[in-house]
């Protein structure tokens, strides 16, 4: 297959280390289909060493896993880069995939474009807790009144809920962002979501929020001390709550929507 003698050895260690000497019984099958995807030897190389589990797949269920990421949009080229950056996305099982593909369109209404955008930019979201993509979406929808496309153009899902959430509400409490109305409207022009997101702090600071590293690092403490209550609050009201009740409880106004709050874990 063109490996050096050390690629071989070092490939064979990563690997064994997964389930021990059983693992390598799919390893062949594994190199091959990697092959055919049009990886070299030092791409392969590099891919095993991130994700040895991939020689524990079947060949029948990764050729099953590849033709099913094609299926949902990514083409030759966007297909090599997705597996190259998380080569995790072989090791689930394509119902998984299709369940997490279906979420995105059913609770978050994304279209089938927007969801091969998703996964092209954040393929681990396939192994998060969906609880916590849902508040998130639900956070930005309607509390800061971003639609599917500018979240989609901000790559929302490479970042966590804390930093979206630290970012906005430090700028809300500036007043720098307001919650739209009903009809879309504001007193105030809301900075751009790509603009609060995809920038590093001191862009954030100095372009967006036009303040101190110093206030932000104290907002921040504030705001964690803030969350943690929170949180102890929504733990209580859980544990006095029955089934039927949760359902009432699991509801949190945001301004003028509701939106569901799902406990954070």
């Amino acid at each position: 297959m063109g490996f050096t003698e050390p690629q071989a050895e070092q490939l064979h260690e990563a690997v064994s280390t997964v389930r021990g000497a059983s693992a390598t019984k799919h390893a062949l099958s594994t190199l091959t289909a990697l092959f055919v995807l049009g990886y070299n030897t030092s791409s392969v190389q590099k891919l095993l060493l991130k994700c040895p589990e991939l020689c524990t797949v079947k060949e029948p269920q990764l050729q099953q896993r590849i033709s099913n990421l094609r299926k949902l949009g990514f083409v030759e080229g966007s297909l090599q880069r997705v597996v190259a950056h998380y080569p995790q996305i072989l090791t689930v099982p394509v119902k998984k995939v299709n369940y997490v593909v279906l979420f995105l369109r059913e609770r978050c209404l994304f279209t089938t474009m927007q969801i091969t955008d998703i996964l092209r930019d954040n393929p681990a979201i396939i192994l998060e807790d969906l609880g916590q993509v849902e508040y998130k979406f639900q956070y930005v929808f309607f509390r800061m009144g971003i639609k599917q496309r500018e979240m989609i153009k901000s790559r929302l899902f490479r970042f966590s809920l804390d930093e979206v959430r630290s970012r906005h509400c430090f700028l809300e409490r500036r007043g720098l962002y307001q919650t739209p109305d009903k009809k879309g409207q504001t007193t105030t022009v809301n900075p751009k979501l790509d603009s609060i997101l995809n920038v590093n702090q001191d862009t954030f600071l100095t372009a967006v929020a036009m303040a101190s590293a110093e206030e932000y690092e104290i907002f921040q403490r504030l705001m964690a001390r803030e969350w943690q209550e929170q949180e102890k609050e929504y733990d209580s009201i859980e544990a006095d709550s029955d089934e039927e009740e949760d359902d009432e409880d699991d509801e949190e106004t945001g301004g003028k929507h509701g939106y569901r709050k799902w406990r954070k874990k």
